[in-house]
């Protein structure tokens, strides 16, 4: 087995190999502006620069932006619709946004469009809460349920009315 001195090194990066390092990136994650600028820089530290001029990531997310590539809207949208699917409220979907980085304006007309009492629902059936639950939950429990359900984004008010339904109707989920 080889010990870390006989790994051989990576070859220090340049223009070409970080343009094909982004594009392979984007290829295959979805991604921010942010966090593919956030991903260069990470190569660019653990491989170095090799290039005759200085690296220009920014120049790279700009190109790839404008190409398509990277679109911030279409990445936030998608990551707040599956956060909703799986029970998050807007201001945790907020949060996921902003550590994605995008730009405030984009992530409160995002986070505008999320179904509150929807994602609540999806939230409280994911953990067996309120209709959701086998069994009325004691005190200490519901209080646990609530600070659960509030960790996750929701709304005090939406949390209290979906822990305190105990049927629920198909026109309600």
């Amino acid at each position: 087995m080889r010990s870390e001195k006989d790994r051989k090194q990576p070859r220090p990066l340049d223009e070409d190999a970080l343009r094909a390092l982004a594009l392979r990136h984007v290829e295959r994650y979805s991604t921010s502006e942010a966090k593919l600028r956030t991903y260069l820089a990470r190569k660019l530290r653990e491989r170095g620069w090799a290039g005759e001029r200085p690296a220009d990531v920014d120049g790279i997310v700009t190109r790839f932006a404008a190409l398509g590539y990277v679109d911030d809207r279409t990445f936030g949208e998608a990551r707040a619709r599956g956060l909703e699917r799986r029970g998050y409220g807007a201001r945790r979907i907020g949060q996921e946004l902003r550590a994605a980085g995008l730009a405030e304006d984009l992530r409160g007309e995002i986070t505008d469009t999320v179904d509150a009492h929807g994602a609540a629902l999806a939230y409280a059936r994911r953990k067996r809460f309120g209709p959701f639950a086998r069994e009325v939950p004691d005190r200490a429990v519901r209080q646990k349920q609530f600070a659960a359900m509030l960790r996750a984004g929701h709304d005090a008010r939406i949390t209290s009315e979906v822990l305190d339904m105990r049927d629920i109707e198909p026109d309600q989920m």
